[in-house]
């Protein structure tokens, strides 16, 4: 991962040298702080020419102006008190990338005529989106790409505001989340021979240092455990790269509460199995494992931050590979719950991870919900695309809750159906039910599969498949990776549940 810049918070002021960035309000005037500067009359000029006015997202550049600093840019912030959380992200993305190659970026939020009009949460937002714009995946470029591998080498972006504690204390909780994020879309990005089940595992362990508990089950363990749906799919995996299961804990509430339940798919490489993927793309396939990244992403914002509740993470860590030993289609396994699941096929396999991570997140930590992340199925992008993820919940208080959380920060979700009828659809001749119902309905039929091994728990199943890689990029994300559902499941968590 690429250095980021060193964040720092002072009272509004202007820098003698570096870059300014001026963040304005819809009505377009000058902040006191600018009106005195030696270069206000060039900017007043340049705003009149531009008929630049302080719209959100609008952005005006004034190059080496009078007084020594290398330029002085204006970032439009429309009606500081109709700023969403999303556009603060947006805002702060939007001075990332236009700052150049300058070593020192000072950021004036001194808005309007009145102090403080952007509240010590919109600061921090700001200064989030600006952190979350500087990640860049790079550390595979070798020294004659150079050139193209440097990111932007900002190595100072000063915040200034009016009210330093308040920000400070924003800025903490913010800046742990803005870490998952990242750590998620690192795990994303990797390649899949650097990064295979057991590398992944040892990631998860990297959380203890935050103080989250941390155990990594092996083989043997969930043999013994009757996790043959999961172990099933790593069949066909070298010998070094055997399935492991990272459970992640944070005790930040009161003792002996139940906890919330995060259950994630990582399938580190999705070959297909021997129902062969095409070979066009799979190599995108190492961002299969997207929601086993955000689950580990969003504890280490938890453990970060400091939540104050408990938390579990699950992640079911495979790689599922068409080698001789490899499941096949017409096999029967027997997952941890009991249930009998007949193969029809083996690229229907994040489920089967998912169910005996579901189960075992229930049966060992009774939790108060679960919510599972996964790269589950191409259909939800049919019926999507990449602006929502698709959920489906046993729970309507849940999903809301996590649709108002999606709105929030703008990584948003749209609930589609479950029902009996759909459920007729997995059943199978030969075993209590079928990984595949076939072509209609795929997204819908696989959280059918999932509910089965959820029984009375309030669930969610979040299928990310074009969220969590080659999403669409936005002025706070630039990466394949993108670490979606990091921030979301971290609102759920602190707007209904903290």
């Amino acid at each position: 991962m690429a250095k980021l810049p060193t964040f720092t918070f002072a009272k509004n002021s202007i820098p003698a040298n570096g870059i300014l960035a001026v963040v304005m309000p819809l009505d377009g005037k000058l902040p006191p702080l600018v009106k005195a500067m030696t270069c206000s009359k060039q900017l007043e000029r340049a705003m009149s020419v531009d008929s630049f006015s302080g719209k959100l997202g609008s952005m005006l550049t004034l190059v080496a102006p009078e007084g020594g600093l290398d330029k002085v840019l204006l970032i439009g912030c429309g009606k500081p008190s109709d700023l969403t959380e999303a556009d603060c992200f947006k805002v702060g993305g939007k001075i990332f990338a236009a700052v150049g190659s300058s070593s020192a970026v000072t950021v004036l939020t001194e808005v309007g005529l009145k102090s403080n009009v952007l509240s010590a949460v919109d600061i921090a937002n700001i200064a989030a989106g600006a952190k979350l714009r500087a990640y860049k995946f790079d550390g595979y470029f070798t020294k004659g790409r150079e050139a193209d591998k440097k990111p932007k080498k900002v190595a100072k972006f000063k915040v200034g505001c009016d009210e330093l504690a308040p920000t400070k204390k924003a800025w903490a909780r913010i800046d742990g989340v803005s870490d998952g994020v990242n750590v998620a879309r690192q795990l994303v990005n990797e390649p899949p021979n650097t990064l295979g089940p057991v590398e992944f595992a040892k990631e998860a362990m990297k959380l203890k240092k935050l103080g989250a508990k941390v155990q990594v089950l092996g083989v043997a363990e969930m043999k013994k455990l009757g996790m043959g749906a999961l172990l099933g799919v790593s069949q066909g995996s070298a010998t070094d790269r055997q399935a492991r299961m990272a459970i992640i804990q944070w005790d930040g509430g009161k003792k002996g509460e139940k906890p919330l339940g995060f259950v994630g798919k990582g399938v580190v490489f999705d070959t297909g199995g021997i129902s062969l993927k095409p070979g066009g793309g799979m190599e995108d396939m190492k961002g299969d494992m997207g929601g086993a990244a955000a689950v580990t992403g969003l504890m280490h914002a938890l453990a970060a931050r400091k939540a104050k509740i408990n938390a579990v993470g699950i992640i079911g860590l495979v790689e599922n590979m068409p080698d001789a030993n490899a499941q096949r289609p017409g096999d029967i396994v027997t997952s941890m719950s009991g249930q009998t699941i007949e193969i029809i096929n083996t690229d229907a396999e994040g489920r089967l991870v998912l169910a005996d991570a579901l189960w075992y997140c229930q049966k060992r930590f009774k939790p108060k919900f679960m919510i599972n992340l996964a790269t589950l199925t191409g259909a939800v992008l049919v019926a999507l695309g990449k602006e929502n993820a698709g959920i489906f919940s046993n729970n309507d208080e849940l999903a809301d809750n996590l649709f108002k959380a999606g709105q929030i920060t703008d990584e948003k979700v749209w609930r589609l159906p479950l029902s009996d009828a759909y459920d007729k659809i997995i059943d199978s001749k030969n075993a209590d039910m079928k990984n595949s119902g076939g072509r209609y309905a795929g997204s819908i039929t696989a959280a059918q599969f999932l509910q089965r091994f959820v029984n009375d728990v309030p669930w969610v199943h979040i299928d990310v498949a074009g969220m969590a890689m080659g999403s669409k990029t936005n002025e706070y994300n630039q990466s394949w990776g993108s670490g979606y559902g990091v921030r979301l499941l971290d609102k759920l968590v602190s707007e209904f549940y903290e």
